[in-house]
């Protein structure tokens, strides 16, 4: 693609607002959709070990009715206009977003801040969907792929809010009332914290326009609640195993990472893309390919405001438990021990920059990049920087990195095991 396409060409525009709320936009002509989001800067880390859970339960409430919205009003307005409606909720942030035509703006921009700004939390919703989310709960649990990143992180984060699970607890989950809700949303999503951030045929005057109007309500406060940080080092690795009623073994292994701010991010993205993203990846062609213990195999790094984490995952069959782990850490020493070769940093290079340049065709992955830019670093990371940064990788950066990172005394384990 030239340098003159218009995906890379930043058209990207900010604006805070006099409470202190930001609205960051990228204005794309030539698409006829606009995906906005409403960011607020919290997530499970922020919860206390009694609160574990609220984040993600209050991200489901608001769709639950506001002052002037039913449930179903909520679910039909932006739905009957072929638009879309979601929300999520990480460890450090949480998201209310819609896409739909341009014409449609300000129609989404009502309502995200009715649902951010004016949730009633009834009582009667609030029963039904504590129900729902237990559900949600049971479900995961009877997923040991999707649980096992739960468990890992709890071997991690042993006794920090970052090994807690976003969706929480049922004992948390049948015990939140409506003032624990209004509390949490009173002590977090304040303007200083909340992002509006939209990208798409959007014009930014008019965004901020309707971003003062419908955010008229919300004051600036001075106080804040801060952020425990978090681990840097893995202090006490654990090796965890539980026993389930299944037929395939699931492991996760790892360490304490980088975070999003660390000068070696960028290495730390293309050693895990060449170990373990992808089927070219070495994890992928050893396990898989070659031994045939793994149907599901790959690598993993969540970058984190202060710090983060690298694991390994794989679905083997009990009998190949050890052999598979055995092989992983042989991969992980070839990393420190021998450079990665110009050729295969090339193809890794080159395959990190095209998922990138894919996903510009997306407004909702514009938008959500803009808005987590926003959270972490208060400024736009344009694409052009990030693909020179990608290619400015070497192979001893990388080595570095492995060295760093691969201490095998400190990696941390979960098995959930074939009971």
């Amino acid at each position: 693609m030239s340098k003159s396409s218009p995906f890379l060409i930043p058209l990207y525009r900010k604006t805070v607002l006099d409470n202190g709320i930001r609205v960051v936009s990228e204005s794309i002509p030539h698409v006829r959709s606009v995906s906005i989001g409403v960011w607020a800067d919290v997530g499970s880390r922020d919860e206390s070990q009694s609160e574990n859970g609220i984040s993600h339960f209050i991200e489901h409430m608001v769709f639950k009715g506001t002052k002037k919205r039913s449930v179903r009003d909520i679910a039909q307005s932006l739905e009957s206009l072929g638009g879309y409606l979601n929300a999520f909720t990480t460890k450090e942030q949480t998201c209310f977003y819609a896409r739909v035509l341009d014409s449609n703006v300000a129609e989404a921009m009502d309502v995200l801040s009715d649902i951010v700004t004016h949730a009633t939390f009834k009582e009667q919703e609030l029963e039904k969907e504590k129900l729902v989310v237990i559900e949600e709960l049971r479900n995961a649990e009877d997923d040991p792929e999707d649980i096992i990143h739960d468990y890992f992180e709890k071997a991690l984060f042993p006794e920090h809010a970052l090994g807690f699970p976003i969706i929480g607890t049922e004992k948390n989950l049948r015990s939140f009332s409506r003032e624990d809700l209004f509390s949490h949303v009173k002590a977090h999503y304040q303007p200083s914290r909340i992002v509006v951030a939209a990208a798409g045929n959007v014009d930014h005057d008019r965004l901020v326009k309707l971003a003062a109007k419908n955010f008229d309500q919300a004051t600036r406060r001075s106080t804040q609640k801060i952020r425990p940080p978090g681990p840097t080092r893995v202090t006490r690795p654990l090796k965890k195993e539980y026993p389930r009623p299944i037929s395939q073994a699931h492991i996760c292994m790892g360490t304490v990472g980088y975070s999003i701010h660390h000068k070696d991010r960028f290495p730390l993205m293309l050693l895990n893309a060449l170990l373990g993203e992808g089927m070219s990846s070495r994890l992928y062609q050893t396990i898989r390919e070659k031994h045939g213990f793994a149907y599901s195999v790959y690598s993993f790094v969540n970058l984190l405001s202060d710090t983060g984490l690298f694991g390994a995952y794989i679905g083997t069959d009990k009998k190949n438990i050890v052999n598979s782990i055995s092989l992983v850490h042989k991969e992980l020493r070839r990393l420190k021990k021998t450079p990665v070769s110009k050729a295969e940093l090339g193809r890794t290079q080159a395959q990190i920059k095209g998922t990138m340049m894919l996903g510009l065709e997306n407004m909702s992955s514009r938008m959500m990049r803009l808005g987590s830019s926003e959270l972490y670093y208060r400024k736009s990371i344009t694409l052009n920087s990030v693909l020179k940064k990608v290619d400015a990788v070497t192979p001893e950066q990388i080595q570095k990195v492995a060295v760093d990172l691969f201490d095998l005394n400190r990696f941390s384990t979960v098995i959930i095991r074939p009971s």
